[in-house]
């Protein structure tokens, strides 16, 4: 089982992958999950769009797509991440592109794990736990 890095229509390569791969981990067993397969995917804003409209049927830009394949406490899934929107964000919000692209990678963990992110409460509960794992990181 384990977390495996990929690339699409971009050539962002993500550094320290082994201290990340290990900080989700952590974040999965933390939250009483074992991990499965899990696939992160850096692509660019027009493949994840491309995405979004065949798969879930919406036209628009977004940063992450979550595919969830979990079975009860084993955690496995795709992870589809837009690096072009995390960097806008990032440049948005004023935060590092690192730590935005963490926080966006945790986001899609907790997905799996069973969290949404729907409903004004839910997004705080998610925002929290995104925080939470965030201060976690070695």
């Amino acid at each position: 089982m384990k977390i495996s890095f990929y690339r699409q229509d971009c050539t962002f390569n993500l550094k320290g992958r082994t201290r990340v791969k290990q900080w989700l981990k952590k974040c999965i067993e933390t939250e009483g999950g074992t991990l499965g397969d899990i696939s992160i995917v850096f692509c660019s804003d027009n493949y994840l769009l491309n995405i979004n409209r065949e798969y879930l049927k919406h036209d628009y830009f977004t940063d992450i797509i979550t595919f969830d394949y979990s079975e009860e406490k084993r955690v496995s899934g795709d992870l589809m991440i837009s690096v072009d929107t995390v960097r806008s964000n990032a440049e948005k919000f004023g935060a590092d592109f690192h730590d935005e692209l963490c926080r966006v990678m945790v986001h899609g963990v907790l997905h799996l794990l069973g969290y949404g992110d729907k409903t004004p409460q839910e997004e705080i509960k998610m925002h929290a736990l995104e925080d939470k794992y965030l201060s976690l990181r070695d």
